[in-house]
């Protein structure tokens, strides 16, 4: 008999009553190879055959079941062919679906291409909701039959529901499946949350609890599914945390200016990259900041400590809580961190100690201010610590007694500020003499150090300065004036000029620098700034044009100077004598030198320069800072003596007003400008002190040791004591400064690497990891583009990479990259921006952009493999082999970091992809552990969309990495290609 259709021979077939091998073999005859099973629908068509009678055709099943054991249809096929039948009145056709499903629901598998293997997922998402309707069908005749009296058969089949429904989403791989489903048709998807929100509805009034558990049980599995990769354990056993210690104690002793947000993704990203729960996060964040107010020095830096602690600790806490899922958890949080906190007595009293008050109790009124704390916390809080210090060591009563606590200062210097800033927007030519007077006291005693701290933890400080540099450039000239008005501007334009100068060296220039404005006018101040006044690692030349003004105004300076008794206030313009001065002084000194001037008249001209506005003073010392760098050792005698004469104040009666308090920040601001030349001079200057030391983190290094000996014994002192202090991050910054990104880096991961006790590896990883935040961007690219290929294309280096420090570098470098990938669309800090670059390599020529010559790394690549058909170069490369997700989100590949990652991906690509195995392999397997461990999920912001896409199927080949969460995490399943890798891969597990 010619057989026509795939119908006809299934029913001669059954009428000539073949066995189900025989009608294998003669299916085959009767369709020779070409078209598969599946094209032809042979599971559509034996199930439509099967399910024609009120009960199903054994024989024809028993065809289907062959099929499918022999393989000859694909289980994506049965799925959609089962999911198609909707009779679910047909008990015993209903009953057999559900065995043919118990065939094979726990092991699915599909090892054709991408395109099958997402046929695949959608195909169990249909069997799915089949399921979960086939089961609400069978709840609501249980429910019937209970109420006609006739429940056991309703009850049985529900049981195979359930049965099957659990066997089918107990497998991780089909969740996992399930999982890419979901996102390649979110309709299904919906359709499904309805169908289970339905059952629910059903099986609510049931009576059996095992039927109704595990109904429920089978309802979180599926609910589960779209949330399958967030869910990370939390570190139980761990108490303290070096990491947010250090990142605190940086930002608070480094960068108090810094945007309250970035501190804010910085710690989330910290927080999430080493599991850490929330009460054990917030109480590590009040350590760090208890252990900085106690260590902090006396002075400006106490004060930025507390304004650190007291006004933004509380902000960052404010957006972390945005973060956090729920409002009431994140309040429950703190106030368990504050429990924690209050039995750290030994710590709390020596901060109490420290700043004269109870510490703890300003703290818990602020984060009740901030909603941080109900009430009811506070008040219970606030009364166990009353409790605790009834027994705490007592202090001397006498002489802090009438000292107001820095933290009550600060708290009261914060709505200050916006006062002032409020009284600077007025009109300064209403009425100058009230402007006057607040600026008057601002400068009395710690007044202005209170208020900039203040200003800058609240994010102020950049508005403050442009108030200032627009009063300044208001009083630069001034037309037609008596004396009165003339002294008046003469006294504004100093004290904002000082003010600024302070400002720049305590906070750093980029507070006073506005946003480049094409075609606006660069206010004074600013030039000024940033072309005459000395800072540290910046180089001035004395001869540059900056130095050079018209020569007549200099004349006319040299000659009032020196001739007039005082200063001509009367019409002055102090912006023109300021740029002047400069070379006034190179006359005056060459005229000391020559003979013609004696030392009197030195003296004479120092006085006449200090005497009125100490902005001159500062000028002046400016440049002779700069000049005295040139000069020769024999040479160098008369300008330091000028410098001592300018820097002494003027004993007079006939001084303008605030004379001393402006003398006193005159001090402060030229002791830091000729800091770094008397050093190199061997010189010593006496500046009138103010009693506290102006500059606690200067000159740190010990004289005549090798700056790598330092190094590796400042971080073998942090590793043993296992947490970062203050003057330890000064030593760090200084020794990058000196050394260069690269040699800090390098040393640093040897020492690393030297490391064999695996807690004191993980030690060492996280307070490198908090070292490095001194610059992460520039370290990351060092780490990742040159250290770390190094040590996996060099054989005779792999020996290091073994376990643990082998572990410990990829968790590291993983953290960074992570770190770096996530802010660098940011802007870099300002303590980041003030460091020297130093080119460490040009990326272009290390990773070139067209692929005509062959990258620095792909030579280094073929080089150590004798596989030919390996990477050798980017001409080899074939768009399959190195495809990313990075290249689909069309990411900027001219960003060195993403340059560096993408190559580092392909290097692991390789390392996978290559013959040799060793520690160089355990190491990339460590690094992808890493990754999956610190990532939310392979999403588009991910540094894992550098990968190239067939990566994903050597990793599962590594025994470690070989599970279907694995693969999620690593793939990019927003792009339809990554969800078909990710499909493949998990499909063939």
């Amino acid at each position: 008999m010619k057989v026509v259709n795939l119908k006809q021979a299934i029913l001669q077939a059954w009428k000539e009553r073949w066995s189900d091998y025989q009608w294998a073999i003669n299916m085959k005859k009767f369709f020779p190879k070409g078209a598969t099973w599946d094209i032809l629908n042979l599971a559509d068509a034996l199930l439509e055959q099967a399910m024609i009678g009120p009960s199903p055709n054994p024989l024809i099943l028993s065809y289907l079941k062959y099929a499918i054991s022999s393989q000859m249809v694909s289980y994506s096929s049965v799925l959609t062919a089962i999911s198609k039948f909707d009779d679910f009145s047909r008990d015993l056709c209903v009953q057999a679906l559900l065995d043919i499903m118990d065939m094979f629901c726990d092991r699915l598998s599909c090892h054709g291409k991408a395109e099958e293997c997402i046929g695949l997922c959608r195909a169990l998402l249909s069997a799915l909701h089949w399921l979960l309707r086939c089961t609400a069908a069978s709840a609501e005749r249980l429910r019937e039959g209970l109420e006609a009296g006739t429940p056991a058969a309703g009850e049985k089949q529900l049981a195979m529901c359930l049965q099957r429904l659990e066997k089918t989403l107990s497998s991780t791989k089909n969740r996992a499946l399930l999982h890419i489903a979901k996102l390649e048709e979110a309709s299904s998807w919906t359709a499904i949350e309805h169908s289970l929100l339905k059952l629910g509805e059903i099986l609510a009034n049931l009576s059996n609890p095992q039927l109704r558990s595990q109904a429920e049980q089978c309802g979180t599995l599926i609910r589960s599914i779209p949330t399958m990769l967030s869910v990370h354990a939390e570190q139980m056993h761990k108490t303290g945390f070096p990491t947010v210690h250090a990142v605190i104690l940086l930002e608070g002793t480094m960068n108090l200016t810094g945007e309250t947000q970035s501190l804010v993704e910085q710690l989330t990203m910290v927080k999430r990259m080493q599991h850490i729960p929330t009460p054990l996060f917030v109480l590590e964040i009040w350590k760090a900041c208890f252990v900085g107010l106690i260590e902090s020095p006396e002075g400006t830096e106490e004060l930025k400590w507390t304004a650190f602690t007291f006004l933004k600790i509380p902000q960052v806490l404010v957006k972390l809580k945005k973060y956090s899922h729920g409002d009431k958890d994140f309040t429950e949080d703190v106030n368990c961190a504050f429990e924690f906190l209050l039995k750290l007595t030994p710590l709390l009293d020596k901060a109490d100690q420290r700043c004269n008050c109870d510490c703890t109790n300003f703290l818990l009124q602020e984060c009740g201010k901030q909603g941080l704390l109900s009430e009811a916390s506070v008040n219970n809080l606030m009364a166990k610590r009353k409790a605790d210090r009834e027994h705490a060591p007592q202090q001397k009563s006498g002489e802090n007694a009438n000292i107001q606590p820095n933290i009550q200062l600060i708290l009261r210097a914060e709505p200050t500020v916006t006062n002032i800033l409020k009284t600077m927007d007025a009109d300064h030519s209403k009425s100058p003499e009230g402007l006057l007077g607040v600026l008057g006291h601002m400068l009395s005693g710690k007044s202005l150090d209170l208020l900039l701290a203040a200003a800058a933890a609240t994010g102020k400080l950049k508005s403050f300065a442009r108030k200032f540099i627009n009063l300044n450039e208001f009083t630069t000239y001034g037309s037609e004036e008596s004396t009165k008005p003339a002294s008046v501007r003469a006294l504004l334009f100093d004290i904002s000029f000082l003010m600024l100068c302070h400002v720049a060296q305590t906070y750093g220039s980029e507070v006073i620098l506005s946003e480049s404005r094409t075609g606006a006018e660069v206010p004074f101040f600013e030039t000024w700034m940033q072309t005459c006044m000395p800072e540290e690692g910046k180089i001035l030349n004395p001869d540059h044009p900056c130095f050079r003004p018209d020569s007549t105004k200099v004349e006319s300076l040299v000659a009032l100077l020196n001739n007039s008794s005082e200063m001509k206030l009367v019409q002055m313009k102090w912006h023109e004598a300021c740029l002047s001065i400069s070379a006034a002084i190179l006359e005056i000194l060459n005229a000391w030198e020559n003979g013609v001037l004696a030392f009197e008249s030195i003296q004479k001209i120092t006085d006449n320069i200090k005497g009125k506005v100490c902005s001159l003073a500062v000028c002046a010392v400016a440049w002779l800072v700069a000049h005295v760098r040139m000069l020769g050792l024999d040479e160098r005698e008369k300008s330091l003596q000028m410098i001592r004469q300018l820097a002494g104040p003027l004993f007079s009666e006939n001084t303008l007003q605030f004379y001393n308090e402006r003398v006193v920040i005159m001090n402060s601001i030229l002791e830091r400008m000729c800091a770094d030349v008397l050093q190199q001079t061997a010189t010593q200057i006496k500046f009138p002190s103010t009693g506290v030391d102006t500059m606690p983190y200067w000159n740190l290094l010990p004289p005549k040791r090798p700056i790598k000996e330092v190094l590796t014994d400042i971080f073998a002192k942090v590793l043993e004591k296992g947490w970062v202090d203050s003057r330890s991050i000064h030593i760090f910054d200084t020794l990058l400064h000196m050394g260069g990104v690269y040699w800090f880096c390098n040393n640093l991961i040897k020492e690393l690497l030297k490391e064999t006790r695996k807690e004191h590896t993980l030690r060492a990883v996280e307070l490198l990891y908090s070292i490095f935040c001194l610059d992460m961007q520039q370290v990351t690219l060092v780490l990742l583009g040159h250290i770390l290929p190094g040590l996996l294309t060099d054989s005779s280096k792999w020996h290091s990479l073994m376990d643990p420090p082998g572990t410990a570098l990829a968790k590291l470098a993983v953290w960074c990259a992570l770190s770096s990938y996530s802010s660098h669309k940011g802007q870099a800090s300002t303590r980041q921006k003030k460091r020297h670059r130093e080119d460490i390599e040009d990326y272009i020529s290390l990773f070139p952009l067209d692929d005509v010559q062959p990258s620095k790394l792909m030579r280094l690549l073929s080089s150590n493999e004798d596989d030919a058909n390996i990477l050798s170069s980017p001409t080899d490369r074939s768009m399959s082999t190195s495809l990313s997700a990075s290249q689909l989100h069309t990411v900027n590949m001219r960003d060195p970091l993403n340059r560096v990652l993408a190559n580092l991906f392909l290097l692991i690509s390789s390392i996978l992809g290559s013959r040799t195995a060793g520690p160089h392999t355990q190491f990339v397997q460590w690094f992808m552990e890493e990754c999956v461990d610190c990532l939310e999920q392979g999403g588009r912001g991910s540094v894992l969309q550098f990968m190239p896409f067939t990566t994903v199927s050597e990793l599962v080949k590594v025994s470690a990495m070989s599970s279907p969460k694995v693969v999620l995490a690593i793939t990019d399943l927003s792009l339809p290609l990554g969800r078909q890798v990710a499909a493949k891969a998990i499909a063939a597990l």
